[in-house]
């Protein structure tokens, strides 16, 4: 099954590339290499605001970190298309890294994280979606977020 008809099986539209909001680029291509820039949770367009431990669960986390997956996806597919191919010439996403806006005493920065790993590993398959990752909690993050995620891919 291609990227794209899982995509349609799980009813999701990837949105276009975000502009940026400061001074970098959405994504960088070296080699075989796509860096993501970190993006952030939104919701209804909006940054998808809270502080795990202190404003926001666990649970209500999780779909944030989802919703930056597809967002994520979105900026990965023009990273694709600027390389002359699509999400179908992913050989592999490579490594996840994602940032927690939580308090000092929160320690499931990794569980919130999930919510980005599990849809990429539904989406790209078991071999090319399963990928490195590291989930850290930080004191804040950008408009106040809750989550924030980069994304290393590689090319076929």
């Amino acid at each position: 099954m291609s990227i794209y008809d899982k995509l349609a099986q799980l009813g999701i539209t990837l949105p276009p590339v975000a502009v940026p909001a400061a001074a970098y680029v959405p994504f960088v291509q070296t080699g075989k290499l796509i860096f993501l820039s970190g993006h952030i949770a939104k919701q209804d367009g909006k940054p998808w605001v809270g502080q795990l431990g202190l404003t926001m669960t666990t649970d209500e986390a999780k779909p944030a970190a989802r919703a930056v997956a597809i967002d994520l996806m979105g900026t990965l597919a023009a990273a694709c298309q600027a390389a002359g191919t699509d999400l179908n010439g992913v050989k592999r996403i490579v490594k996840v890294l994602s940032l927690v806006n939580s308090t000092a005493t929160y320690t499931e920065q990794h569980l919130v994280t999930n919510g980005c790993s599990e849809l990429i590993g539904e989406v790209f398959g078991s071999a090319a979606g399963a990928h490195a990752r590291s989930a850290f909690g930080v004191a804040q993050l950008p408009l106040g977020a809750c989550v924030e995620i980069e994304l290393i891919a590689e090319l076929k």
